[in-house]
C-alpha cells in the first residue's frame, strides 16, 4: 500500500506539498478549514471583480515560483511591467522611482542621501544574514545610515511594517528585504520589473486545485482540524476533523501557523510547545478599494508621516491591465498590527471611515464617491516576527511525536514572506522528510542548513541571485 499523508493547512505551502509528495507515489489528502483553498494568496469578490484578498507580486528572481507556475502551465500568461514608487512626506507626494528623483527627495540632506545609498549597497553585499540576527535593525540602520536618515525615512517604514515590534527585530529583517529587491539586479536583469498571472492567484489556484486533482490528491474543504496526536493503540498519526469526523495517515505535516498548531497537536514536549509559543507574529487588517479612477499611478507608496490609519498605499492597478479589473482600479490599504490589537474588532463601515478620510487627505483628487467597493481582510497571524536571535529558538519540523511534523512560515529563517519562499519551504521540506533527514529549519534563499537546531522582510546561509 501507499504511504499515507495527511497536509493540515490549505495554502500555498500545503497545496505544494501535496503536489510533490503526490508526485513521488505517496496518497495524500489535504485538509482545509475554509471553503476554497489558497490561503493568505486566496481570492474574493470585489463587486464585478475578482482578484487577491491580500497584495501580491512576482519578481523576475522568484525562481522556485516561476518553475511552479510552468508546471501548471501558466508561463504564457506572466505579465511584466515597470511600476514606480512613491513617498509621502511633510504633507506633500514625491516620486521616488528612480536615482534621480531620490536625489531630489527634499526630506533627506545630501549626506544622508548618501548614506542610505551606501546602507543599500552594502546590505546588497552580504551573502550570509545570520550574524546579523544579533543586531537590533534600528541600531544597524542608525549605524550605517545616521541618525538623521534612520529618524526621517527607515523608521517611519519599520513602524509602518512593525509598529512598536520593531524593537525586538533583527536587522537581518531589513537585510533580506533589500537582498529580494535587489535579487534581480545581480540576475543581470537591465530593468527592474513586477510581474502577475493574468487573472490573478483565483486563476492560478484554480489552475493547481485541478492539477492537484489529476495526481489523485483529496481534498478537503470547510473541514477544520480540531486535534492531530498520535493515532494509539495503531501505528501513525490521527486528525480529528471538527464536524467529528477522524482520518488516520502515516505522516501528517501541520502547516499552520505556530499558535494554532500548538493548540491543534496533542504530546508535543514541553519544549517543543515553549518553541512554537516563543514564536511572535504580526497581523495585519486589509482594505481592498475598487475605484472608478486611479489615484497617483504609484504601484506603493511609502508613508513617512506619522498619525496615518493604513502603513502603506498599494494601487495595484499600477501594475495590473485594466481590463483585469473590470476597468476600474484596486488598491490595497494594509494596517500591520499584533495579533492582539483591538483594530481587530472594529467594524468594517468604522475602518471605511477611517481609511478613506486618510485616503482623501494623502490624494486630493480622491473623491468617495470614487469607491465602487470596500472590503476589509483580518488575519492574525501573517507573518513570524524575525526577532533577536530567531534561528536558535525555531520549533521543530518533525516532531517528537513520530510522523508528525511542522511545517510554516515560522520556519523561514532570514527571509522574506513571500510565494516564492513558501514553495522554496514546501520543495526542500519534502525532499527531507522523504530522505529520512531530520528537517531541518528553511535557510531562505541558499543552501540548506544541514545539521541547523530544529525549528510585503530578513535569506540564508549564502544567497543566491537566482533563486
Amino acid at each position: 500500500m501507499r504511504e499515507r499523508w495527511g497536509i493540515v493547512g490549505g495554502g500555498l505551502l500545503g497545496m505544494t506539498l501535496a503536489h510533490r509528495l503526490a508526485q513521488r507515489g505517496r496518497q495524500v489528502t489535504l485538509i482545509e478549514g475554509a471553503d476554497r483553498p489558497g490561503g493568505l494568496a486566496a481570492a474574493w469578490r470585489l463587486g464585478e471583480v475578482e482578484w487577491d484578498r491580500h497584495y501580491h507580486v512576482i519578481l523576475p528572481s522568484d525562481a522556485r515560483l516561476l518553475a511552479l507556475l510552468g508546471e501548471l502551465g501558466l508561463e504564457g500568461e506572466m505579465v511584466w511591467r515597470p511600476t514606480r514608487t512613491g513617498a509621502y512626506g511633510g504633507g506633500r507626494l514625491y516620486s521616488v522611482s528612480n536615482a534621480v528623483e531620490l536625489l531630489r527627495f527634499p526630506l533627506l540632506s545630501p549626506v544622508d542621501k548618501l548614506r542610505l545609498a551606501g546602507t543599500v549597497f552594502y546590505a546588497s553585499r552580504i551573502r550570509d544574514g545570520r550574524r546579523l540576527e544579533r543586531v537590533p535593525v534600528a541600531d544597524w540602520l542608525r549605524r550605517w545610515s545616521g541618525r538623521r536618515a534612520l529618524e526621517r525615512f527607515w523608521l517611519p517604514l519599520l513602524r509602518s511594517k512593525l509598529g512598536d515590534s520593531y524593537r525586538q527585530t533583527s536587522a537581518a529583517f531589513i537585510w533580506a528585504t533589500l537582498a529580494r529587491l535587489y535579487a534581480a539586479r545581480r540576475a543581470g536583469l537591465k530593468q527592474e520589473l513586477l510581474g502577475y498571472v493574468r487573472g490573478g492567484y483565483a486563476r492560478v489556484l484554480a489552475r493547481f486545485a485541478a492539477k492537484l486533482a489529476a495526481e489523485g490528491v483529496e481534498v478537503r474543504l470547510g473541514q477544520p482540524a480540531a486535534r492531530v496526536a498520535a493515532a494509539a493503540p495503531q501505528a501513525g498519526v490521527a486528525v480529528d476533523l471538527a464536524g467529528g469526523e477522524r482520518l488516520c495517515f502515516d505522516q501528517v505535516v501541520v502547516t499552520l501557523a505556530a499558535p494554532l498548531a500548538a493548540r491543534v497537536c496533542e504530546g508535543l514536549a514541553a519544549a517543543e510547545r515553549e518553541r512554537l509559543a516563543g514564536v511572535r507574529y504580526l497581523g495585519i487588517v486589509c482594505a481592498s478599494l475598487l475605484l472608478r479612477r486611479p489615484l497617483a499611478g504609484f504601484y506603493v507608496t511609502n508613508l513617512l508621516d506619522a498619525g496615518l490609519p493604513f502603513t502603506g498605499v498599494v494601487e495595484m492597478s499600477a501594475l495590473v491591465d485594466a481590463r483585469d479589473l473590470g476597468d476600474r482600479s484596486l488598491v490595497y490599504l494594509p494596517r500591520y498590527l499584533s495579533p492582539d490589537d483591538p483594530f481587530f474588532t472594529v467594524s468594517d463601515a468604522a475602518v471605511e471611515e477611517l481609511f478613506t478620510g486618510a485616503l482623501g487627505r494623502l490624494f486630493p483628487g480622491f473623491r468617495r464617491a470614487d469607491v465602487d467597493c470596500f472590503r476589509v481582510s483580518r488575519v492574525r497571524q501573517v507573518m513570524a516576527l524575525p526577532t533577536l536571535d530567531y534561528s536558535s529558538r525555531l520549533p521543530p519540523v518533525s516532531t517528537s511525536v513520530p510522523g508528525l511534523h511542522l511545517a510554516s512560515s515560522a520556519h523561514i529563517v532570514n527571509g522574506t514572506l513571500n510565494v516564492n519562499e513558501t514553495v522554496d519551504l514546501a520543495e526542500r521540506t519534502v525532499r527531507r522528510l522523504l530522505a529520512g533527514v531530520p528537517a531541518a529549519p528553511y535557510a531562505g534563499k541558499g543552501e540548506e542548513a544541514a545539521g541547523a537546531p530544529a525549528g510585503e522582510w530578513g535569506g540564508g546561509r549564502r544567497l543566491r541571485a537566482a533563486r
